[in-house]
């Protein structure tokens, strides 16, 4: 491998990918302190341990792990599995975390490792990726996983994971006769599944999850149960108006402290940054979103190989459909879900993956930007 100069390197480094992502978590830092102060110490060293792994990451080629694609497939597989073993830890009526000495979440894990798995497999069949053995197996590979989930029962990440598998088949180039056809399937059966859950004796869904959607179209029948946080977090959202309530105010006529959103510091951390930011806030933090989310689909156009578009779509339509759900989940147009806000809601393993893919697609950038001059970019620095 050849050396490069460090101002090429300077020159093609994503800086405004890297400043966005940091900029992002360190106001998620103090919305958590905001939210529930015990916990901004964790939140602090989480952003401190994750920008140290998105720069190192960053550094080295990506094609290097892409070569163990199946290992990584099977090590998702397995940590979900230990899930819904004895060695998995049950919390809210959920068995979705492990406890082996570091307590973490395998499902918020599997984003980013099905991410890297299926922009290998991908760029390896790309010219069959429109044939029925190709689609068929990708397919029942992400069924797994999802099954997995599912079963935890973690609907909400079960259906982030199905979007982000179809935005890297979209991205693989699969043709659109064939997505015409299978919306043309897919639209029916949604529509007949949504009708069946609504019935009060179905069993294709769980029962709290049917409550929901139930709160969440009738939320004045379901205002002291189901319906109590969504409804209490848009009345927290309006009252902040413009410029909102104040940093970690004390007042009374709070929301969040009046205690009526229970964990506000991770699905529901929007209702506090609209409530004490107000629009000015809300605005910004989905500025940030948006912006991380648009850096990551320009760097797959920049991309010098299937892989590397795949990996930052991916990582694109992450941040963007994940920001979507739990926005509209917190300002009433989606039943809760449970899912958090990238970067900003309280959860060390969804921040510290986040920050390990963000490093990825630095790198891809990175990497394109040596490949138009012949040189592969690695830790030695010639200063």
């Amino acid at each position: 491998m050849r050396r490069f100069q460090l101002k090429t390197f300077l020159k093609n480094y994503n800086f405004t990918l890297a400043v966005l992502v940091i900029l992002l978590a360190v106001c998620g830092i103090f919305a958590v302190n905001s939210a529930r102060s015990s916990l901004m110490q964790r939140q602090m060293l989480g952003v401190i341990a994750g920008s140290v792994v998105m720069i190192v990451v960053s550094l080295f080629d990506y094609h290097l792990y892409l070569k163990y694609y199946w290992a990584m497939y099977i090590l998702n597989t397995v940590l979900l599995g230990l899930v819904l073993s004895p060695l998995g830890d049950d919390a809210g009526g959920s068995q979705r975390w492990l406890d082996l000495g570091i307590r973490f979440q395998p499902s918020e894990i599997a984003k980013i490792l099905l991410i890297l798995f299926f922009a290998q497999f991908i760029m390896i069949r790309r010219e069959k990726l429109n044939t029925l053995r190709v689609l068929g197996t990708s397919v029942v590979l992400i069924l797994v996983p999802l099954a997995l989930i599912i079963e935890q029962p973690d609907l909400s990440t079960t259906i982030m994971i199905a979007v982000l598998f179809c935005v890297m088949i979209y991205t693989g180039g699969i043709y659109h006769r064939i997505i015409f056809a299978l919306l043309a399937v897919f639209v029916p059966i949604v529509i007949i599944f949504v009708s069946i859950v609504l019935q009060p004796d179905q069993t294709l869904i769980k029962s709290y999850q049917q409550t929901r959607i139930l709160a969440w179209l009738n939320p004045s029948e379901y205002a002291d149960t189901q319906a109590y946080q969504q409804i209490n977090s848009e009345m927290a959202i309006g009252s902040g108006q413009l410029l909102g309530k104040g940093y970690a105010n004390n007042e009374i006529s709070s929301v969040k402290n009046g205690n009526f959103i229970s964990q506000p510091q991770t699905d529901f951390i929007f209702a506090v940054i609209g409530e004490e930011w107000g629009f000015i806030g809300c605005f910004t933090i989905i500025a940030l979103l948006f912006l991380i989310s648009l850096q990551c689909f320009l760097s797959a156009r920049k991309a010098k190989d299937m892989a590397g578009r795949v990996i930052c779509c991916g990582m694109g339509g992450l941040i963007c459909f994940q920001s979507f759900i739990n926005i509209c989940v917190t300002t009433g147009l989606m039943p809760n879900t449970g899912i958090p806000l990238p970067l900003v809601s309280y959860g060390l393993t969804s921040l510290l993956t986040i920050f390990f893919g963000m490093g990825v697609v630095l790198n891809i950038c990175l990497q394109s930007g040596f490949s138009e001059r012949g040189n592969t970019p690695t830790m030695n620095l010639d200063f």
